[in-house]
């Protein structure tokens, strides 16, 4: 399948429940591969390993003969994704860094364009960013050439800065890992996979008989597995699809329309309910482990022993988490698709996402719905549905949108869920207004 007629997708296999025997194993690979991540990010996270992270080949090659995998006993087809894995995210971590190090450039009142500059070409050359890191010897770039910069001041910034910033990746998850597929095959309705033991393998049933012959993530669960599988989806076309859409991402309706239509109404609904148990449900945990840690102090064993395995466990508290999670994902995804089938769009208008600000401080009430807002999850699904139906997708600039009135374009007030604009008597909703704006500027 082209490339440019599919996109990834991640659909989802379960198993059959595992007898005890076979859930050791996997909780044993899964332990391991944690092992094996960690072990690279200690070796490889910091700046000495920074050019050797491209290809991952060579990280692969070193890691060999280390003598790790012998000693884990972990079979190659866990090992390798394990480093793969592990490098990954380590330039992952190493994009985090650069981006932080991009804003404070950008802020700092004291460097001049032609500082910034230097410092900004640096970044994205990493050969010569490794090299100030390391304090090696490096020829300028070309870009730089001419400038009027102190480039040890510079330079030494950069370090203080990646300094602050870099942190070493590290890991305790120890319910997953990824097989290869040449670890696994299919017998009947189950599959089949690498045993520590040479020449065996493990029999995981399954509850349908899809077989795959891709890279697979192995999530452990009480007594099961899920399988995430990436797959092709085909991109599909609607002959049918021609409007266009202005709208707004809104925390307490999902959507709403440069015409008036919501779709997702009452999403805060949905999601404060479950946001106030999880504080109520937080403050009990903290009292029972401050009784814990007091218990513990003095010498009651027995006391802290019983607060840990009646109050402190975690398997009921995750699992009704996860339960309401995919019970709203699950209802916003379908708020998406039936925005589609009616709205019949070929392009959709949106404004880019607003960073929170740093500098306010906000109430405890509202941190908490704010860590738990879905607008990431809603943008992210909606581009995604995009793409899979041919849609072209809009972000435009949100600079006016919220304040100012739609009608007359004067500064209005916004009081609760209500837009009022003393200028021209305009009221509407706060989303509706800014639904307008955005039609408005985009046609503009």
């Amino acid at each position: 399948m082209a490339a440019d007629n599919s996109i990834t997708k991640t659909i989802w296999q379960h198993s059959q429940p595992l007898p005890q025997e076979t859930m050791e194993f996997l909780k044993g690979i899964a332990s391991d591969y944690s092992k094996v991540r960690n072990y690279v990010y200690k070796r490889y996270a910091g700046i000495k390993s920074m050019n050797n992270l491209t290809p991952v080949y060579s990280i692969l090659n070193e890691m060999r003969y280390c003598g790790l995998r012998e000693q884990l006993n972990l079979p190659a087809v866990y090992y390798e994704l394990a480093i793969a894995d592990a490098v990954a995210d380590i330039k992952s971590n190493w994009g985090i860094v650069k981006n932080k190090l991009g804003e404070r450039i950008t802020a700092n009142e004291a460097l001049s364009d032609a500082d910034r500059l230097y410092l900004r070409t640096v970044l994205k050359n990493g050969s010569i960013y490794a090299a100030i890191l390391n304090r090696q010897e490096y020829e300028m770039p070309e870009k730089t050439f001419g400038l009027s910069i102190d480039t040890k001041r510079l330079n030494n910034l950069l370090c203080r800065l990646t300094r602050k910033y870099l942190t070493m990746p590290k890991t305790e998850d120890a319910d997953w890992f990824r097989i290869s597929p040449n670890g696994y095959s299919y017998k009947e309705d189950a599959m089949r996979i690498v045993c520590r033991t040479p020449r065996k393998r493990i029999l995981i049933p399954l509850k349908d008989d899809r077989r795959f012959d891709r890279q697979i993530r192995v999530n452990i669960r009480e007594d099961s597995v899920v399988l995430a599988v990436p797959t092709e989806a085909k991109i599909r076309t609607h002959p049918d699809y021609g409007n266009t859409v202005y709208m707004h991402i809104g925390s307490r309706d999902m959507f709403t329309l440069s015409d008036g239509k919501v779709y997702g109404e009452r999403l805060d609904e949905r999601t404060n309910p479950e946001t106030e148990r999880l504080m109520q449900k937080n403050r009990e945990r903290r009292r029972m482990y401050d009784a814990y840690e007091k218990n513990a102090a003095s010498g009651q064993r027995q006391k802290a022993e019983n607060i840990v395995e009646n109050n402190l466990g975690r398997q009921k508290y995750t699992k009704q988490k996860e339960r309401e999670r995919a019970g709203l994902t699950t209802w916003i995804n379908a708020e998406i698709n039936r925005m589609l089938r009616e709205e019949k769009p070929d392009r959709i208008v949106i404004t880019r996402p607003v960073t929170k600000n740093k500098t306010k401080i906000y109430a405890k009430t509202v941190n908490r719905r704010l860590a738990r807002s879905f607008t990431g999850y809603i943008r992210k699904r909606l581009a995604y549905k995009c793409r899979v139906h041919s849609i072209e997708l809009v972000e435009i600039s949100s600079k006016g949108t919220g304040s100012l009135c739609a009608v007359c374009g004067a500064e209005g007030k916004r009081q609760g869920k209500a837009f009022l604009c003393e200028s021209c008597g305009y009221t509407t909703t706060i989303a509706l207004n800014a639904a307008q704006n955005v039609k408005k500027k985009y046609e503009a």
